[in-house]
């Protein structure tokens, strides 16, 4: 059978889109490039914060409130904050946690939800370490802006790491004017729109030696004691997981990234060019330094491209991350990826615990989700979690959240519990509250 002729422009425009289909099909994303640079260790830390920022959400939004009370009904609100999707119920959740949470109806039948006395002692212990913690987030907060081109942040910006710093919740009403020594508020405007930033009062020397100068007991030699920032010859500690086997091809590159000289991340950047391996290697000094400076030695991905600007990064961040496995650890579960300091954890404990990581282990303690029992599947010889699980603490076991349930039904789906729309004031529930809670 004679086949029709094809003619020239048909044959052209075949071969572009099957060009094009093999360029689409072979770019790759974030996932696809570090599927095989997964640690299962690191994943179960990543599950146990999910959940715990949830807990810790709902503890602060309800510190937030008149006699520290809510309606349930009014959590759903709340629902993208502490990101809890549909169709799970936010009343189950809370009641998966009754150590920390009481759940009450009134006598119109509306639901509240308070804060346990363990609950409230935990608070009062918070806050006396946040106290104890604030002139060392000061200090950080400091050097972030001693880090920056211009000496000033949008505290917008700030404000995506005040838990990561161990900031109080009044940090921008009150705790940035604690310090004027160190740093004020200031009006910038940005493009048409004004802008609230924190800006650098006084440059501290012995601020400007980086936490790995620190360990390593290796900085400039001066004619004078105070340290300059300038270029540094360090190399970053290593650690790789234990069947990541790659890392043998792969060390002659290391060693020549080990032995390159940088500018310190203290130093001014700005005549850098963008894409050199100086510039590169500057930008993974930056991200070890302030990942230093967290009190978990971990953050979402997307608070360090906040400051790729302000810092003289790059703007493909992740591409940094996932090549130098040996120094960060990128875990994609759930929506928001996190990064992880490799040096600082053994394992899914991190080494050093400062009082608020503690604090925070104590809440966990607390947190009773019953789930069956789920395990990390393991592909080729590296841990490939596939799914979202959700992990928690529970009598020295890790457990399911199970909070990415399959959605069943309507995406219109209400608690039967939040339905009335009446309900007590405040101060009426209030009262009764506390006569529920003396009984």
């Amino acid at each position: 059978m004679l086949k029709p002729p094809i003619n020239l422009s048909a044959k052209k425009l075949i071969g572009a889109s099957i060009l094009f289909h093999r360029w689409m099909t072979t770019s790759k994303r974030v996932q696809d490039r570090s599927k095989q640079k997964r640690v299962n260790d690191l994943e179960v830390a990543t599950e146990k914060w999910k959940i715990l920022s949830k807990i810790l959400f709902l503890i602060e939004l309800l510190k937030q409130q008149p006699e520290m009370i809510i309606p349930v009904r009014s959590l759903e609100n709340y629902r993208k904050q502490i990101n809890l999707p549909k169709p799970h119920r936010i009343s189950d959740f809370i009641r998966k946690t009754p150590k920390l949470f009481e759940l009450y109806k009134d006598h119109k039948g509306v639901l509240w939800c308070g804060l346990t006395e363990r609950a409230e002692e935990l608070l009062e212990e918070e806050q006396r370490v946040l106290e104890q913690h604030s002139d060392k987030a000061a200090e950080h907060v400091t050097r972030l802006l001693m880090m920056s081109v211009d000496k000033r942040l949008p505290l917008e910006k700030i404000a995506h790491f005040r838990r990561d710093f161990g900031l109080p919740m009044d940090f921008r009403a009150n705790w940035v004017h604690q310090y004027p020594q160190h740093f004020r508020v200031v009006k910038s405007f940005d493009g048409i729109d004004q802008v609230e930033c924190l800006e650098l009062v006084n440059w501290n020397p012995n601020w400007s030696i980086t936490e790995l100068e620190k360990v390593t007991g290796v900085t400039e030699s001066t004619t004078t004691n105070l340290h300059i920032p300038g270029m540094l010859s360090l190399p970053f500690p290593l650690k790789f997981p234990s069947n990541y086997k790659r890392v043998y091809r792969y060390s002659e590159k290391i060693q020549d990234f080990q032995k390159r000289a940088y500018l310190s991340p203290y130093a001014d950047a700005r005549g850098l060019k963008a894409g050199s391996l100086e510039f590169d290697k500057r930008a993974v000094a930056v991200m070890h330094e302030i990942l230093s400076f967290t009190i978990e030695k971990r953050l979402v991905t997307d608070h360090l491209t906040h400051f790729r600007w302000e810092m003289v990064m790059p703007q493909k961040l992740m591409r940094i991350l996932l090549k130098h496995i040996g120094i960060f650890y990128v875990s994609e579960r759930g929506k928001r990826f996190s990064v992880f300091l490799n040096e600082a954890y053994e394992g899914a404990e991190l080494i050093e615990k400062c009082p608020l990581v503690l604090w925070r282990e104590k809440v966990m303690k607390l947190v009773g989700y019953r789930g069956r029992k789920k395990k990390f599947e393991i592909l080729s010889d590296m841990s490939d979690v596939e799914g979202d699980i959700g992990l928690m603490q529970s009598d020295s076991e890790v457990e399911d959240l199970d909070v990415q349930l399959k959605q069943h039904g309507s995406l219109d789906y209400e608690d039967p519990l939040l339905v009335d729309n009446s309900e007590m004031n405040v101060e009426e529930i209030a009262c009764e509250y506390r006569n529920f809670k003396n009984s």
